[in-house]
């Protein structure tokens, strides 16, 4: 418990100190599109209620774990098949590197003309974009595992899917994790995106319908809602990391304290 509060604090600290400043910031804001701080959060409940929550922060919340669950599943089996072979790596480097140039939003339009405009096409945009950080994140964990533990996996006779479960895949789990970090940012940025083009619902699409409809204030508490949800699942992530990678955090741990 007395570890927790230093940490709570460190985390709570500068988001509130954040708060704050704009909170004064815009206290005297008389400009439509600077609305006071004041002025969004009274607006908030009115607007976020609970039958809105259901209505668009729920779809898109399916949305992107829907693309974020593909890409992950996709990353994770195509970057051990390519981080194991050379002649497989050889051979898809240079189209990894074309392909993951091409910013995903510009895709947006490609994939409506073949996915239509429904949640088909919000969750495939989704998972173009996060696959990449996981792909070649995944790559690179399997490339570097320990030749001395592979030499004494093969030595043992320790192949095919045991060592893929017992070896590979624990030992480039730290590098999968932070390539998982990563297309979660991208997927809310894509799942947001994917709303603005072409939908009905969820949270972009929201946003969109206020500043057309020049509620500012409502416009800005979708954005808080969003800072809110990123904020919640970066936690809720950091909370499974932990625990899937407990063993390493161990390590790191014991290496820091021993002389």
């Amino acid at each position: 418990m007395r570890a927790l509060l230093p940490r709570l604090v460190f985390a709570v600290a500068l988001p509130a100190l954040l708060v704050a400043f704009w909170w004064v910031a815009s206290a005297g804001s008389t400009d439509v599109y600077w609305p006071p701080l004041r002025t969004i959060l009274a607006a908030f409940p009115d607007v976020w209620t609970a039958q809105r929550l259901r209505g668009d922060v729920l779809p898109s919340v399916l949305r992107l774990a829907g693309g974020y669950a593909l890409a992950a599943v996709l990353g994770v089996a195509l970057g051990t098949v390519i981080g194991s072979y050379r002649r497989v790596r050889a051979v898809c480097e240079p189209v990894l590197e074309i392909l993951r140039a091409v910013p995903p939003p510009v895709l947006v339009p490609v994939i409506m003309l073949f996915a239509g405009i429904g949640d088909t096409m919000k969750v495939t945009v989704i998972a173009v974009g996060c696959v990449w950080p996981v792909l070649l994140n995944t790559v690179e964990g399997v490339r570097a595992v320990d030749p001395v533990m592979a030499e004494t996996a093969r030595s043992y006779g320790i192949t095919g899917v045991a060592r893929l479960r017992n070896l590979v895949l624990p030992a480039a789990s730290p590098q999968i994790f932070a390539g998982l970090r990563q297309a979660l940012s991208i997927g809310i940025i894509l799942m947001v995106i994917s709303e603005m083009f072409a939908a009905s619902n969820g949270i972009g699409f929201t946003v969109v319908q206020f500043q057309r409809g020049f509620a500012i204030p409502d416009m800005w508490t979708g954005i808080l809602v969003l800072g809110l949800l990123g904020f919640l699942l970066s936690v809720v992530f950091q909370w499974v990391e932990r625990r899937a990678l407990g063993w390493y955090h161990g390590l790191r741990a014991s290496a820091r304290r021993s002389p």
